[in-house]
């Protein structure tokens, strides 16, 4: 039920306003308007990445230090006996050299030795070459710029290559 306003009762344009009452005596009703915005938002395809990933294999030498040990076994002819009542010789050492004396029991029930096992070890470090295959992967990639038509093969995502 909103009432016309007589053009006489609104704001001067002095800037004093004049008391604006109803005609009939009934309360005057001013519409309040308010605008509200609705947002959406959708998803826009604006182009398109296509990632290319090459693997590049490539031999190398590789060098590995390598450590070994060598043992150098002789055999010296002692055939001495052993003084009576004296201990029988036991393992002994002459620097890096093992001494282990071997004995033979005489009828006599002497002690003869009857040569001497010399065991010298050394440690020699060499060096192994051997060659291996390493790989490098490089990944390009290729922007494209949005079009409206999807070819079949645009559709298709894209597979990684296995670098085995």
């Amino acid at each position: 039920m909103d009432q016309p306003i007589n053009s006489s009762e609104l704001p001067t344009s002095s800037g004093a306003t004049e008391r604006v009452t109803p005609i009939s005596g009934q309360p005057l009703v001013i519409p309040v308007i308010e605008e509200q915005a609705i947002i959406n938002r959708e998803v826009v395809e604006s182009g398109r990445v296509r990632l290319t990933k090459t693997v590049h294999e490539r031999e190398e030498l590789l060098e590995l230090p390598l450590k070994q040990e060598e043992v150098q076994v002789e055999r010296v002819p002692i055939n001495q006996y052993v003084a009576d009542g004296a201990p029988p010789p036991g393992l002994r050492y002459d620097g890096d050299v093992t001494i282990i004396p071997v004995l033979r029991e005489v009828v006599v029930t002497r002690l003869l030795v009857v040569e001497e096992i010399r065991v010298t070890k050394r440690t020699v470090n060499t060096t192994h070459k051997q060659p291996i295959t390493l790989l490098h992967e490089e990944v390009q990639v290729v922007r494209e710029p949005f079009s409206n038509t999807v070819s079949p093969t645009d559709s298709s995502p894209v597979r990684p290559t296995s670098a085995e």
